[in-house]
């Protein structure tokens, strides 16, 4: 862990990292890639803390002409373990709540409960989207290529409570990885989840993973070491490709297509990101009923 200052925290739409690099270990982290110098001279797990994104998330929002929709996790998941110690995000949350923006937060930690009472109440303002990864229904499955973070079992529990307080979720199914867990059991297992905690889109993709320079070097070696002769089947059916599509990706999509659209799920990625984008005001109502004196 290192702490720095940083110059800006919100992007040009209005989404943040507080951290960069990660300790969740998923063997096919994108962030990994060389193409985003993460850390050109650090390891991936040296966690880099933006200890001013506090004061700089505040200035921006006070500086907001009209308010929006706040995103987080898209780099870096805003629930490291680090988080439960330096309250970082939960910091920037209470800001976010305190100037009634709304928020699309992605995680894959059921640590974002500790702040449920923080989403619940941007929430009942505007809108609080809790966007969650279940890539792998199978729990030993899920160990090997998500290790240190929790299972997809506690991820759909982490859902189901989401649901039950009223807050919409999406879920991102992906990446799926060839001849690992590219299989119909797999796909509907997370479906089953999705389906139990209502929620309200799917993100896909495609049915497949994505390997670039920094990412693909660590992914083989992780194949190497769980899945041995993994590495040289990839190498034989895609060679140096940076789109790795599964060879079921046809019929898996179907059947998520299928089942989306029988129990009610938002699957257009447009759409699904238009609904995350799209601020929500759910007290103009009672702002104007001050000023009624009929």
């Amino acid at each position: 862990m290192f702490e720095v200052n940083v110059k800006s925290i919100l992007s040009a739409g209005n989404g943040m990292n507080l951290f960069r690099g990660c300790s969740h270990g998923c063997i096919y982290c994108d962030a990994r890639s060389t193409c985003y110098q993460i850390h050109p001279d650090r390891p991936f797990e040296d966690i880099e803390i933006k200890k001013n994104a506090p004061q700089l998330l505040e200035l921006a929002l006070r500086r907001k002409r009209e308010r929006c929709m706040i995103g987080t996790g898209g780099m870096s998941d805003p629930y490291i373990p680090l988080e439960k110690e330096l309250g970082l995000t939960r910091r920037c949350l209470e800001l976010i709540d305190e100037y009634g923006f709304g928020l699309a937060i992605q995680t894959k930690s059921d640590l974002i409960l500790r702040d449920l009472d923080l989403l619940k109440s941007i929430h009942r303002k505007t809108k609080c989207v809790v966007q969650i990864t279940l890539t792998t229904h199978d729990e030993v499955l899920c160990r090997k290529l998500e290790p240190h973070v929790c299972t997809t079992k506690r991820r759909a529990e982490v859902l189901d409570i989401l649901r039950e307080e009223g807050i919409p979720t999406v879920c991102w199914m992906t990446p799926i990885l060839p001849f690992i867990n590219d299989t119909e059991e797999n796909i509907h297992g997370i479906l089953d989840y999705c389906i139990h905690a209502k929620t309200y889109g799917i993100l896909t993709f495609g049915i497949g993973v994505t390997l670039r320079d920094g990412d693909r070097q660590y992914f083989y070696r992780k194949l190497d070491e769980h899945f041995p002769g993994m590495k040289q089947k990839y190498i034989q059916t895609y060679g140096n490709a940076y789109e790795i599509p599964s060879p079921n990706q046809a019929s898996l999509m179907r059947l998520v297509r299928k089942t989306c659209a029988q129990h009610g799920i938002e699957n257009n990625t447009n759409r699904i990101f238009a609904y995350m984008n799209r601020f929500e005001d759910k007290l103009a109502g009672e702002q104007l009923s001050l000023f009624d004196f009929t």
